[in-house]
């Protein structure tokens, strides 16, 4: 199953720099892990936002539910998620 999923991420300004730098680590080890998966098939940065769109193909919603709360970042984020479905009009 195909997601759209749209991420904001609003960190604390008073958040220990150590605390935020490990955070931030962690969630790139994440994305890359999932991305070399194949489950995590895009990730694009939204310009001018601390954001991203991304595209996800998962099994399901469990799936996604699942990947969303391991997000290092998840207590920080605000997320939109989007079902995709095949457009009749697509080349692919």
């Amino acid at each position: 199953m195909l997601f759209a999923v749209h991420m904001t991420v609003n960190l604390p300004p008073d958040l220990d720099a150590e605390a935020r730098a490990t955070t931030l680590a962690a969630e790139k080890e994440y994305a890359q892990r999932l991305q070399h998966s194949g489950e995590w098939l895009h990730l694009w940065r939204c310009a001018g936002q601390y954001a991203n769109l991304s595209v996800f193909d998962v099994a399901d919603n469990d799936r996604l539910n699942e990947i969303l709360w391991g997000l290092p970042l998840f207590p920080y984020m605000d997320i939109t998620v989007t079902p995709l479905s095949q457009h009749p009009s697509a080349l692919h």
